[in-house]
């Protein structure tokens, strides 16, 4: 079922991921006594893993600069607690869904979508996960559009893991996976990805010109092994997250995405993503 893994991923992801850009999650964040701005972003996907250290969110973030994660990683536990952080963040969910999502919030569309993407994350599995693990231990909320979105955080959070030993396997440091992400056309544009993930100029020219010379870049374009390298590590990111579908099956996956695609389209007419967020997008 990998061949579907992608079209799942894609068709409940934004139900995750609007939450980086949401003006609720910086104010209730702030509120519970976070710096605005990056520190809410790290802290709060950090912290179902608890007070850990900027190495370890490096590690499982991937593709920011660690110098920019240990910017505001430890700090942010001083300032406020793991609970008060995970707190903040659902009611984060809460609110900014509630808006988004209008009628549809207490729709039986949205209840359908809820039951079957947490039921797809019961297969899902902790070894070799960290982020997924660490938000897995995380209490089930009660009311659908809550369930929908932890679910879909899971879902994220457990391909993410899967793409992070995909890109290991293929020999990608941090740094070269967003720049041969950012080459495939697909992501960030270079300035973006330099700007979102902390990258100097003279560090994304460096792992460029590594990148060359392993012969998988010319210039900012892939090689044809770029290009391969590329595939390969989609294809087995799917491959690795397969079992949530393979679960579901074909039917009840299509089902699935049918109904991911237009809650994604609600809240994107109803102005997800209008505001300028730190997206935990490609890595």
């Amino acid at each position: 079922m990998s061949e579907l893994a992608g079209r799942a991923h894609r068709a409940t992801d934004s139900l995750h991921s609007m939450i980086y850009f949401a003006p609720e999650a910086e104010e209730q964040l702030v509120a519970a006594g976070l710096r605005p701005g990056r520190m809410t972003y790290f802290a709060s996907r950090s912290a179902p893993m608890g007070a850990v250290t900027a190495g370890v969110t490096t590690a499982t973030f991937v593709n920011f600069n660690p110098d920019l994660v240990a910017k505001y990683i430890p700090r942010a536990w001083t300032l406020a607690s793991i609970d008060a952080i995970l707190a903040a963040r659902l009611r984060s969910a809460d609110l900014a869904l509630r808006r988004l999502l209008k009628d549809a919030t207490d729709s039986a569309e949205l209840a359908e979508l809820a039951e079957l993407a947490r039921e797809a994350t019961t297969v899902l599995t902790p070894e070799g996960r960290p982020l997924y693990a660490a938000h897995a231990a995380l209490p089930w909320p009660d009311e659908p559009h809550l369930v929908m979105w932890h679910a879909s955080t899971l879902l994220r959070e457990s391909r993410g893991d899967g793409h992070t030993m995909a890109l290991a396997h293929a020999g990608l440091s941090g740094i070269e996976s967003i720049v041969t992400h950012t080459a495939t056309g697909r992501g960030f544009t270079v300035q973006a990805a330099k700007q979102l993930r902390g990258w100097s100029d003279e560090q994304w020219n460096a792992a460029a010109h590594t990148l060359q010379d392993r012969g998988l870049m010319r210039g900012e374009q892939l090689t044809d092994a770029g290009v391969a390298q590329r595939a390969a590590i989609e294809a087995e990111t799917d491959a690795l997250d397969a079992a949530p579908w393979d679960h579901l099956g074909a039917e009840r996956t299509a089902r699935l995405v049918d109904l991911g695609k237009a809650m994604t389209r609600t809240i994107v007419a109803n102005g997800a993503f209008s505001v300028p967020g730190v997206f935990a997008g490609p890595k």
